[in-house]
C-alpha cells in the first residue's frame, strides 16, 4: 500500500514539475522564435529521445526523464562554433533582445500562478469568516515570549509594529519572520488598551518565529495515529474538542499543553461529533515524534475552518488572483530575507522529497488543492529564477544589464567561470535541500 502510495506521489509531482517547468521553457521559446532565434529543441523531459516530431527547425520531443523539460537555441553553448556567425543564434541578438528571452520563462510562470487562481476563483471563491480572521487570543503557552510580554487568552490585537487592525493572517506572517526581532504589540482587555512588545524566539523543529500564543476557535481533529491513545479512545478526524479535564479549549496551545503537562495522568475530554457531546478518558504516552520528547495522545489538532463561498466574475477573479500572488510574493521575499538574516532556519524549506509528498497529498484531497499548489510552487519558481545567481535566468540578466552598462561584452574566460560557480551553488543548494527533507522525516536525536 506504501508503495502504490509512492508511486502516485511521483507520478504527482511529475505532472507539477513538468506543467511548471516546461510553461517556463515556453516562454523563453515562444520570445526565442518572436525574435527570430533558432531553435532547435523543445523537450519535454530530459535524458534520451523516446519519441517526438519535426515541425519547421524545431524537434519536438519526449524525453526520459519526465521531471522538467528545455530548450536548445541556436549558439546557446558558448562553444558551438558552427553557429558562432549564424545571424539566427541568439549570441547574435541585441542584449536587450536575450534579456527579454531570459526574462520570459519566469513571467510565463507568473502568468500560470495568476491563470491558475483566476480560473479557480471562478468555480469557487471561498473567505474565512470574519471569525477565523480576528486576531482573538485563544491559548498562550506558558514561558513563552508572548507569556513574559503580558499577553493572555482573550486579549485582542489592535496593532502590530505599527500596522492596525491586522488579522491573524498578517500577525502569523510577522510572527514566522521576526525570530529575535522585538515586535510592538498593541493589544485590547476589557475595553482596555495597552501596549507591550514580544520577541519571538526560533522553533528548532519548524525553523520559524515562535511568539507561543495561539488564535481563538474551535479546535478540531484532523488526524488520529494508530495504535496511539486517542486512536483506542474512539477519537475521530473531524471531532471537535471542547474541554480537556474541564478546561474550555479554544485554541490547539490549549490542549497541548493540558496533555503534556498532564505526566501521563489519565486526560478526560470532551468533544463534539455530529451535534452531539461525549466524553472519554485517556493516558497519555512519552513519545518523541515531531519535536522534543513529551506527553501525547496522538492527535493532530487544528482550528475548525469557517468559509464563506461565492463564485466571482472574470474581472473580479483577475483583481483577487493578482492580490493573492501580490501576497504570496511579498510573503516569499519576507522568508528569503529571514533566512538570510538568520531569523528563520533552513528548516523550513521543501526539497523534493518533501514535494513529492505535498504533491500527492493534494492530489488525493481534490483538484482544487492540487491546481493551488501548482500555483503557489510555479509563483515561486517565478521569483526564484530570477535571484542574481549565475545559470538562472536572474543571474543571465544580471550578467546582460553589467555588458549593457560596460557596452562590451564580458570575457569569455569570466562567463565560463560563472557559470561554473552558479552550477557549483545550485548542486551544493540540491544537496542541502535534499539532506534538509531526509532530516525532517528522522526521529529528533
Amino acid at each position: 500500500m506504501q508503495f502504490v502510495k509512492g508511486i502516485e506521489d511521483l507520478l504527482w509531482v511529475a505532472i507539477l514539475i513538468g506543467v511548471m517547468i516546461n510553461i517556463h521553457e515556453l516562454g523563453h521559446f515562444w520570445m526565442a522564435r518572436f525574435f527570430d532565434v533558432r531553435v532547435d529543441t523543445f523537450s519535454f523531459g530530459f535524458g534520451p529521445r523516446l519519441f517526438g516530431f519535426r515541425r519547421g527547425e524545431t524537434d519536438y520531443r519526449l524525453s526520459l526523464i519526465p521531471f522538467g523539460g528545455y530548450v536548445k537555441m541556436a549558439g546557446d553553448q558558448s562553444s558551438d562554433d558552427a553557429t558562432s556567425n549564424d545571424p539566427r543564434s541568439v549570441l547574435a541578438k541585441p542584449r536587450w533582445q536575450r534579456l527579454l528571452i531570459a526574462f520570459a520563462g519566469p513571467f510565463m510562470n507568473a502568468v500560470l500562478a495568476v491563470g491558475l487562481l483566476t480560473g479557480m476563483y471562478m468555480a469557487s471563491f471561498s473567505t474565512p469568516s470574519p471569525a477565523d480572521l480576528a486576531p482573538v487570543i485563544g491559548g498562550v503557552l506558558p514561558d513563552s515570549p508572548a507569556a513574559k510580554a503580558g499577553i493572555q487568552p482573550g486579549d485582542r490585537i489592535v496593532a502590530l509594529d505599527g500596522k492596525a487592525d491586522p488579522t491573524w493572517e498578517d500577525i502569523s506572517l510577522k510572527e514566522d519572520t521576526s525570530a529575535y526581532r522585538p515586535m510592538l504589540v498593541t493589544a485590547e482587555r476589557d475595553g482596555r488598551r495597552f501596549d507591550t512588545t514580544v520577541t519571538p524566539t526560533l522553533d528548532e523543529f519548524s525553523g520559524v518565529g515562535s511568539a507561543g500564543w495561539a488564535k481563538r476557535g474551535e479546535v478540531e481533529i484532523y488526524n488520529v495515529s494508530p495504535g496511539m491513545p486517542a486512536a483506542k479512545a474512539g477519537l475521530k478526524p473531524g471531532d471537535v474538542i471542547l474541554t480537556a479535564d474541564g478546561q474550555p479549549v479554544q485554541s490547539t496551545i490549549k490542549l497541548q499543553e493540558v496533555t503534556k503537562s498532564s505526566g501521563g495522568r489519565p486526560v478526560t475530554l470532551e468533544y463534539e461529533r455530529k451535534g452531539r457531546k461525549y466524553t472519554v478518558t485517556m493516558a497519555p504516552v512519552f513519545e518523541k515524534k515531531d519535536g522534543p520528547p513529551r506527553w501525547m495522545i496522538g492527535v493532530g489538532p487544528a482550528l475548525k475552518p469557517h468559509y464563506i463561498n461565492s463564485r466571482l466574475s472574470l474581472p473580479e477573479a483577475f483583481r483577487e488572483s493578482l492580490r493573492e500572488n501580490k501576497k504570496g510574493a511579498r510573503m516569499l521575499v519576507q522568508v528569503l530575507e529571514g533566512l538570510v538574516q538568520r531569523r528563520m532556519s533552513a528548516k523550513n524549506i521543501t526539497g523534493p522529497i518533501g514535494m513529492i509528498q505535498l504533491s500527492g497529498n493534494a492530489a488525493r484531497e481534490g483538484a482544487s488543492v492540487f491546481l493551488g499548489l501548482m500555483a503557489v510552487v510555479s509563483l515561486q519558481l517565478a521569483i526564484f529564477n530570477l535571484l542574481p545567481i549565475p545559470i538562472l535566468d536572474g543571474g543571465v540578466i544580471l550578467m546582460l544589464l553589467i555588458e549593457m552598462a560596460m557596452q562590451r561584452d564580458l570575457s569569455m574566460n569570466v562567463k565560463e567561470a560563472v557559470l561554473k560557480l552558479g552550477f557549483v551553488f545550485i548542486m551544493l543548494l540540491v544537496a542541502f535541500v535534499v539532506y534538509n527533507d531526509i532530516a525532517k522525516m528522522l526521529p529528533p536525536g
